[in-house]
């Protein structure tokens, strides 16, 4: 049972990087080494200084959209965490992780829709920026699809989960 509760906690907590770094970091679409586009940032390296010259993007509907459901996926699951950590130490023996399940499912839900909206909309996402054909989709949106069934495989193995003593 300890084995089991380690390796949840630990798959939690790497979920949880794993999505702050998707919503953070630089790297959404990426047309070459020298210009990036992520959720909140279109950045170009700037040969002379070596350093990422950056301009907030266009707000679309449809980025609002992914950047909402992307904080709300990171929430999600630090409340789950949160709420965890808390029913580990005051849940009676043999009560079930429901509200820490479905806070992962939930969370695991909103980045799969954040991802799937940046999937099908990346046109008029990033309409203005350079030629798409010329671009590809960066790490952290692959990081973002990642987590969809890690979130969602840990949140039923919450749901599912017992403490014992």
């Amino acid at each position: 049972m300890a084995l089991l509760l380690m390796f949840v906690t630990l798959l939690h907590l790497i979920t949880l990087a794993m999505l702050f770094i998707a919503t953070m970091e630089k790297t959404w679409w990426v047309w070459d080494d020298m210009k990036i586009s992520d959720l909140w940032y279109n950045c170009r390296l700037d040969n002379s200084t070596e350093s990422w010259l950056c301009s907030s993007t266009d707000e679309t509907q449809w980025l609002q959209a992914v950047q909402v459901l992307m904080v709300l996926s990171v929430v999600f699951s630090s409340v789950s965490f949160l709420v965890f950590l808390g029913q580990l130490f005051t849940m009676s023996k043999g009560g079930l992780f429901y509200f820490t399940g479905l806070c992962q499912v939930f969370a695991g839900l909103t980045d799969a829709s954040a991802a799937l909206i940046y999937t099908l909309h990346n046109e008029e996402i990033l309409q203005g920026s350079h030629d798409l054909r010329t671009g590809h989709f960066g790490y952290c949106f692959i990081l973002a699809w990642v987590c969809v069934p890690l979130l969602l495989c840990s949140g039923i193995v919450y749901i599912h989960l017992r403490k014992k003593e």
